[in-house]
This record gives C-alpha cells, sequence and structure tokens, in this order.
C-alpha cells in the first residue's frame, strides 16, 4: 500500500505538504503512510483515493490486506483461520442475499403470478401486448432522456416514417436509434443470448448513431474504467444464476450509472441492460411513466440508494414498477 500511495502522489506532482492541505491530513502522518511505519485509517484512505486518483477498490484490497497481516503477522495456524474467515465471508454474503430476497417475496410472488397469466394468452394477444409496451418504453425511455415529442408522435415516426415539424434532427434520430436497440435486444433475448461486452458496446453504438460523432461504443479512455468495466461484467457471470432476475437487473442498471462508463448516454444505456435481463426472462420492460412526477421520483430514488449504499430502495422501485407493468399488460386485452 506505501507503494500505491506514495508512486501515485509523485505521479501527480503533489508534494507531501501540498497533500496534507488537501486531505486535512498531518504531512507526518503522510510520511509514515509512504514509508509504511504507520496505517491511514479507512476514512484517509477514501481522501487519498479521491484526491490521488487512485482505484478506490485496489487501494481498500491493499489496506484491508495490511491491516489482517498485522493481526496475524505469522502465528502458525494463520492459513487455516483465514480459511475459516473466508468461509464465514461467504457465508454472510449468502445470508445478506437471502434476506434481500425475502424481504421482497412476497411482491415476487405476485409478479409471478401476474406473468403466469399472461402465459395463457395466445399468440395475437401476446404480439398486440408487446407492440405496445415496446412503443410506450421506447417513448418513456427518450422522455427520460428528455426528449420533447409526444407518445403519438413517437408512434408516427416509428409506424410511418413521418418528421414532426418543429423538432429536432436529433430529437427524430433518439427515437430511431432506440428503436433500433430495443429491436436488438428483443433478439438477443430471443436467441437467449446472455449479457456481454460485445453486446454491450454495440447498444451504445446503436443510441449514439448520428448523434455522436466520436465514441461511439467505446468507453472513456481511462484504465480504471476498462477495469472496472471487467469487473462488472465478472459479477454478471457470476451472479446470473444466483440472483432472481429483477434483482439482477436492478443490480447491473446500478453498477452501470456508479461506473459511467461512456462519456455519454450512461442513463440510456443503464436503461437498456435492465431491460434486456427483464425481458429474457420473460418480465415487461420498466421505465418511469413520461410524467414529471414520476421522472423526479425515480432521480430520488436512485440518488437515496446512492447516498445511503442501499440497493434494496431501488430494487424495490423496480420490482413495483414491473408489478404494475404486467397489470398493465394483462389489462391491455382484458379491456
Amino acid at each position: 500500500m506505501k507503494s500505491l500511495l506514495k508512486n501515485a502522489r509523485e505521479q501527480k506532482g503533489i508534494k507531501t505538504r501540498e497533500l496534507a492541505q488537501l486531505t486535512g491530513i498531518d504531512q507526518a502522518l503522510i510520511s509514515k503512510f509512504e514509508s509504511g511505519t504507520r496505517k491511514p485509517t479507512k476514512d484517509q484512505i477514501v481522501k487519498l483515493a479521491q484526491l490521488l486518483e487512485i482505484d478506490y477498490e485496489t487501494l481498500m484490497v491493499a489496506w484491508l490486506k495490511e491491516k489482517i497481516l498485522y493481526e496475524i503477522g505469522d502465528e502458525e495456524f494463520a492459513l487455516k483461520a483465514l480459511i475459516l474467515a473466508e468461509q464465514q465471508i461467504q457465508n454472510n454474503k449468502k445470508e445478506f442475499d437471502f434476506t434481500l430476497i425475502s424481504s421482497f417475496q412476497s411482491l415476487l410472488d405476485e409478479i409471478e403470478l401476474l406473468k403466469n397469466k399472461i402465459k395463457t394468452f395466445n399468440q395475437f394477444e401476446l404480439r398486440q401486448i408487446s407492440k405496445t409496451l415496446e412503443l410506450e418504453f421506447i417513448f418513456k425511455s427518450i422522455r427520460l432522456n428528455r426528449n420533447p415529442l409526444t407518445l403519438e408522435e413517437t408512434k408516427s415516426i416509428i409506424n410511418d416514417g413521418l418528421t414532426i415539424q418543429d423538432k429536432s434532427i436529433q430529437n427524430h434520430l433518439e427515437v430511431i436509434n432506440f428503436q433500433e436497440a430495443v429491436l436488438y435486444i428483443k433478439d438477443l433475448s430471443q436467441k437467449k443470448t446472455f449479457l456481454n461486452e460485445k453486446d454491450f458496446l454495440l447498444l451504445h453504438n446503436l443510441i449514439s448513431k448520428g448523434i455522436e460523432s466520436e465514441n461511439l461504443g467505446k468507453y472513456k479512455n481511462d484504465s480504471v474504467i476498462i477495469r472496472e468495466m471487467n469487473l462488472f461484467f465478472n459479477w454478471y457471470e457470476s451472479q446470473k444464476n444466483n440472483l432472481h432476475p429483477i434483482i439482477l437487473a436492478s443490480e447491473a442498471h446500478l453498477k452501470i450509472l456508479e461506473i459511467n462508463p461512456f462519456a455519454n448516454g450512461n442513463l440510456q444505456m443503464a436503461n437498456l441492460i435492465l431491460n434486456w435481463i427483464l425481458i429474457q426472462y420473460n418480465y415487461t420492460y420498466i421505465s418511469p411513466e413520461e410524467n414529471q412526477n414520476s421522472i423526479n421520483e425515480y432521480f430520488s430514488i436512485l440518488e437515496e440508494s446512492q447516498i445511503k449504499n442501499d440497493k434494496s430502495i431501488f430494487i424495490n422501485y423496480i420490482i413495483r414498477i414491473e408489478k404494475e407493468n404486467l397489470k398493465r399488460a394483462i389489462q391491455l386485452i382484458h379491456k
């Protein structure tokens, strides 16, 4: 850890005195951190990671490793204790995941009943539901991106290829691009193609086409972003068969927004990935309603979930919307 801190400080051309002023940490302490004679606190790690632009996870892992080594040293039974500790951490995580799912179980059960009811509809009815909800999803998604087009105007562009007077080319392109992206994830879902980096980047290319001239389907030029996205896809692979699909989709949405991998279009991408996962498991499309109150609620819940570091707040919100959307799908047939 001492090397991480010293190298990062020197690469940024900051003196220990300057770093002390920026962080509010005593200069002598910073020198001791870099020599390895003192260990920073967790709060100090957060400050140093931010100011020196060191990957927080990398620094935390190094800090925890040294903390563990300091406690156990070269004790005879250290390795056996570490194995038991690892098992306990894994058990605690499983208990947390079980508690999380249990807290939503009654809602998830209701959702399964609604989904099973839709399965009894004939192919004509299912196509009718799909066509209506796809159009509404495209409309709600562009409204989330502050596109001024109405539902009827969006429908005219998609179904009739019309140009709407007084609306910009970008407004039209957002509709056309998002429709292509929705058709693409629908095709991927029918082929049972799971979330992967190649199609993830291609989706960004689709929604940006004609709007951006650079960075289509490309991450920001940042090694930390690339590393975080690799970790994201590793996480998805490890969890896709373990987590409930709605919880998996919700967490994926949160992670993409946290990483913020693209120069533009991160919100749209998080929204698309959420729905790619959902429709793969025969759930309905999810997006906040087009009215400003619903959009404000979405951003408010996102912010609360991030500030409190509590993903269950956002997961609960997505589960509630999914339940309402399934009811809406049934109402389309039983009007």
